[in-house]
């Protein structure tokens, strides 16, 4: 499968969000709302299909990748630590895992009495 195809499949289930409200448009649920059935990209959307919550025309939304794929944009994943690979609910868990540990630390001091 070449690079080209690659691309166009990973964007074929990129979500799209709506710049007017936030609506997140996701080909694998379609728009009960519109009558598009579950995958249905975004680029094969009818063109007078309009954001099921403010009516907003397809040319507000915006392109905000897959559900679980990193986050941030594909040409900084290589940089960092390795936290730019993590998906949103990976860092999620590392950041308040941290700060969890840094209060219990916190709170041991109290035993040293």
């Amino acid at each position: 499968m070449s690079e080209e195809t690659t691309q166009v499949n990973t964007q074929e289930q990129d979500r799209y969000e709506c710049r007017s409200c936030g609506y997140i448009y996701e080909p694998t649920k379609g728009s009960s709302a519109n009558k598009v059935s579950p995958g249905t990209a975004f680029a094969n959307l009818p063109v007078r299909w309009r954001c099921p919550v403010c009516g907003a025309s397809t040319t507000q939304f915006v392109n905000v990748g897959p559900v679980e794929g990193p986050s941030g944009f594909k040409e900084n994943l290589g940089y960092g630590f390795g936290v730019n690979i993590l998906t949103p609910s990976q860092k999620n868990i590392l950041i308040f895992g941290a700060l969890a540990l840094g209060f219990l630390f916190f709170l041991s001091l109290y035993g040293l009495r």
